[in-house]
């Protein structure tokens, strides 16, 4: 796949990766990534957060168990962003009767809003890796003072063109250490079977 068919220009310049490319993944059920569940590493850290009413992002939200487990837990404030549009008609319809959730279409490079946590869940190795410092800016951005991202990012690299793409812990710290104070980025102890030795856990928190 090249970039042509991976990417696309929005307005102001800013290239994403092509809604036509995602559309016809989910419309064709082409969805290798998916686990079907909520990563456990997402899972355990969820289980520990006692202030249900923070503002949380999902970006990238895919079929979004992260955020029907947010839900179960009792969290009243989520935020779901996706550029897929069958997949935002999909998820507007399962969850069309919980105040508790707000869906978006649209570009995440171009979201506005302000977050106290943010959730990375295989939405940084689905972009080209020449938008993550981008990524790195507008998750700054949208978060609050003394706001976090946490997730799960991957530590190793692909051998097929991308996406996904990999990456490693020395990359990601260069990559993070200027915006944000690095609580945790550690092998992840607890990841889902398939991917058992090749995911880190991060737990960042924006610099002030």
């Amino acid at each position: 796949m090249n970039k042509d068919q991976f990417v696309e220009n929005m307005p102001g310049g800013t290239e994403i990766p092509a809604a036509s490319f995602w559309n016809g993944l989910y419309k064709e059920g082409d969805t290798g990534w998916d686990l079907g569940e909520v990563s456990p590493p997402l899972k355990n850290y969820v289980v520990q957060l006692t202030d249900k009413n923070i503002r949380i992002l999902v970006p990238g939200c895919g079929n979004a168990y992260e955020a029907e487990y947010l839900l179960k837990k009792g969290f009243t404030n989520i935020t779901l962003i996706d550029i897929a549009p069958i997949l935002v008609i999909r998820l507007k319809e399962r969850f069309k009767n919980n105040p508790n959730i707000h869906i978006i279409h649209g570009d995440f490079f171009a979201h506005q809003g302000k977050y106290d946590l943010i959730l990375e869940q295989t939405f940084f190795c689905a972009i080209d890796p020449g938008l993550r410092k981008k990524y790195v800016n507008k998750i700054s951005t949208l978060l609050a003072p003394g706001g976090k991202l946490a997730g799960v990012l991957f530590d190793k690299e692909f051998e097929q063109p991308g996406p996904p793409f990999g990456g490693n812990k020395d990359e990601y710290i260069r990559l993070f250490e200027n915006d944000f104070i690095f609580k945790t980025i550690e092998p992840c102890y607890n990841s889902f079977a398939k991917r058992q030795g090749t995911e880190l856990f991060i737990n960042f928190v924006k610099k002030q």
